[in-house]
Order: C-alpha cells, then structure tokens, then sequence
C-alpha cells in the first residue's frame, strides 16, 4: 500500500499542488480533498482541486492492480462529507495484467513537459487509444482536428490567459505556487524550461515573478484536445480527474509528451467560447490538453517534487 499511495502521488495536479489527502484503513484507503492545498482565487468551486484528486484517483487503481490487488471503488460515499472523494476497497488478484504494470511504469515517467515539442504531426492512428480511454472513463477527449477548431481553441486559452494576467489577486496566487523564485512551492523553477523557447498557449511561468504573464503564439506541431464531461458537478469533475490520468499514461505510454492547459476552466467567458465553439454545445469543457512529440527522450523533463507520505497520508504505516 506504501508503494502504491506513492504511486498515487505522482498524479498530476493544478499548480502541482497535490490537494489530496488518503487515509488508510485495515481493508480500504479514502480519498479526500485537503483544504490547506486550495487556490481560492483561481479555482474557487474547487473543481480543479476535485480534478487533480480524480487524477490520483486513477494512478492509485493502476497501481493497486500492478502491486495485485483488485480496486473497488465507491465514488462520493458521503453527500455530507463533499471533501470525502472516495472509499477504495481491494482483495487479492489471482494474476497481474502486464498492461498494467506497463501503465504503472508509464505513472512513475510520466511528466508534464512545457519545453518544445517536435513539429512532426502526430497520426491519427496514434491518439484514436486517447480517445478511447477517454470515453472508458465516462468523458469525450475532443480533437481540435481543423485549423476552424484549434484556433477557436487558442483564441479562448488566449483570452483566458489575458483576462487571468489583469487580475492581481491571481497573479499573486500564481506566484505563491509557480515561478521563478524560491518561495514557489508548487511548480519550482528547475521544473520550467530555461527560457520561453516555443510558443504555446500556456501560462508563462519565466515572467510571474514580475507578474507579466504574456501570452505567446502557438508554432509547434502539438496537437490541442479539449478534455470534456456530460455533466458539470463534483462527480463529473472526478471523472475528468480520473480519464485525464488515463489519457495522460496512455500518451506516455505510446512516447507522447503531454502539456494539460485547465485555463479554459478558469474564466467563464473562455469556457463558454470552448464549449459552443469546439464542442458544438455538447457537454462541459474541463481542460485542454497539449499532445505531441518530445524532442528528446534520452533527456526527459524534470520530475516536480512530491509531498513527503507522513503529509498526504494519515494512519500510516509503521516507519521502516
């Protein structure tokens, strides 16, 4: 269980800020959102928060079966408890899928990786297993497969980004969590690219410490995705949490580099835009992602740091 909650925890998270907190029983774990790893400016439904857990959600059923336990998982067990996410019971496997060890693996290399991709396009064939795990876990990953779709999509990163960088209160939000300098505890500056050295439609981190966030142009050959649910409540964003794992591993898994952009999410106007825009009015967009190609893989992205497991975890096991 030690391996497979650290496991867990290398889920990804808005801001890195890993806003989960497990507690382990004799025959089961729960899930539960940690109020002291909030962003109230940017994310002040917690939906992103709900999101991330849902992320760890995922990585920990990967690694329960890779370690040859059978997850059972009951979703939101308590209406009166909305921190409580999930109860998570498991009993022995008679054998071990080898794609699930593969999937582990994939969770323990996985990074978010903000440097430049290639510019070789990605085939179709390639992201068609994306979508699919996609819809395995409940939600659509929708392609911005013509130049009408992305730029619609751009153009509401963009504006988010742009209304986002005029809001003091975020950028002092922002800079709490990511930049360049040393107070940032959640995405610190070793786990930036040296310099903006692509455009893309992402936060720029080389500037909060200044509180500029400019937003430069795409010119790479990613391919952007809209990550979107059929409904728009807490279970649907621990859905969302839960298939942005699966897509994430399964991209890493076929060598992809992978970028999540949430904020789509985080300015109504934007949203709105993405979901009349891109998905036609059919369902809620969550985030966007960016798949393609990494320069490199003899030199992997650097991996942002994890909380110890004496924070994330109360009832822990005896120290070795």
């Amino acid at each position: 269980m030690r391996a497979a909650l650290a496991l867990a925890c290398r889920a990804p998270s808005v801001h890195n800020s890993q806003p989960w907190l497990w507690k382990v029983a004799e025959h089961s774990v729960h899930l539960y959102l940690d109020p002291s790893r909030a962003l109230p400016v940017v994310d002040p439904t917690g939906r992103e928060r709900v999101m991330s857990c849902g992320a760890a959600l995922n990585h920990l059923r990967i690694a329960l079966a890779a370690e040859g336990w059978q997850a059972r998982v009951h979703r939101l067990p308590n209406p009166d408890q909305p921190d409580h996410l999930a109860s998570i019971e498991f009993t022995r496997l008679d054998e071990v899928d080898e794609h699930v060890l593969t999937l582990a693996a994939a969770a323990a290399d996985r990074r978010t990786d903000r440097r430049p991709f290639l510019t070789d396009p990605v085939p179709q064939e390639v992201l068609a297993p994306l979508r699919e795990v996609a819809g395995s876990e409940g939600c659509r990953l929708v392609l911005a497969s013509d130049d009408r779709l992305r730029r619609e999509l751009e153009v509401a990163i963009e504006q988010a980004n742009s209304e986002l960088r005029q809001w003091p209160e975020y950028r002092q939000e922002f800079a709490t969590w990511a930049g360049r300098h040393a107070a940032a505890k959640g995405v610190p500056a070793h786990s930036l690219p040296a310099e903006h050295l692509r455009g893309m439609p992402e936060r720029n981190f080389a500037l909060v410490a200044e509180g500029e966030l400019e937003v430069p142009i795409l010119d790479d050959g990613a391919v952007l995705a809209v990550l979107a649910t059929l409904g728009d409540d807490q279970g649907s964003w621990l859905a969302a949490g839960e298939a942005l794992s699966a897509v994430l591993l399964c991209a890493t898994e076929q060598g992809l580099a992978t970028c999540p952009l949430s904020q789509i999410g985080e300015r109504a106007v934007s949203r709105d835009h993405v979901r009349e825009q891109v998905l036609g009015g059919d369902g809620f967009p969550q985030l966007a992602l960016q798949i393609g190609w990494p320069v490199t893989h003899e030199f992997p992205g650097p991996l942002t740091p994890r909380r110890a497991l004496s924070d994330v975890i109360e009832g822990l096991f005896p120290e070795e």
